[in-house]
């Protein structure tokens, strides 16, 4: 297969996944979510977050909040939406919210990040941790991001992006049949999210552990 071949196919759209499969998946491991996957997705979340804080404007959204890990870790003065597919990760979220004091999240939302119902340029900052590679179409939600942070605004990304060549290449591969059970997508390359123009304006950064992760700044 040649390179090309390759980087067309990683493009494509998850077509297996959809709205109804990611609600299932995160209805099944709400309960369990912060034990199993915090542990090993809380360096990705922090420097998402560091990041967010550092950049110009107080109003962000965060797409696929989930159960609200990441929310403690905001500057006082950022105002946090946060959105989710899932209802009972957003009840989870709504707990540590009120436990936790947390006054700057001014919402909690069940909403689609594919289609969400914020006017045009309502946000600063949008930011997704660990959400593109189980979106059904990652361009659907990049585009929307784009739609509701101001110009000038910053989008930022932490998730797993595929090797392009490697041994890690066929271990993600092989992973992948049983990862999708979980809503992961071991073998989802950076191509599915940004077209080559956006891939060439975008910061990325690798983030421990092992570089498994990376956070990738997109400007509006």
């Amino acid at each position: 297969m040649s390179q090309t071949t390759q980087l067309q196919r990683r493009a494509e759209p998850i077509a297996s996944l959809d709205a109804d499969a990611v609600r299932a998946a995160y209805r099944r491991w709400a309960a369990s979510y912060d034990t199993v996957f915090g542990g090993v997705s809380a360096w990705g979340r922090r420097r998402a977050v560091a990041e967010a804080n550092r950049l110009p404007g107080n109003r962000v959204l965060e797409v696929g909040v989930g159960t609200g890990l990441a929310l403690p870790h905001y500057r006082s003065e950022k105002r946090i939406t946060g959105i989710d597919l899932s209802a009972e990760m957003l009840q989870r979220a709504r707990t540590r919210v009120a436990q936790d004091q947390l006054t700057n999240v001014t919402g909690l939302l069940e909403m689609d990040a594919e289609a969400t119902n914020f006017a045009a340029g309502s946000f600063d900052i949008a930011v997704a941790m660990f959400v593109a590679s189980v979106v059904p179409n990652p361009r659907r939600l990049l585009a929307e991001m784009r739609r509701v942070v101001r110009p000038g605004g910053h989008i930022l990304f932490v998730n797993h992006f595929a090797a392009e060549r490697g041994p890690r290449w066929w271990v993600e591969r092989a992973m992948a049949p049983a990862s999708r059970k979980l809503g992961w997508h071991p073998d989802f390359a950076l191509e599915a999210l940004l077209p080559a123009e956006d891939r060439a304006a975008a910061t990325q950064r690798p983030v421990p552990p092992f570089g498994l992760f990376t956070l990738v700044r997109l400007p509006n």
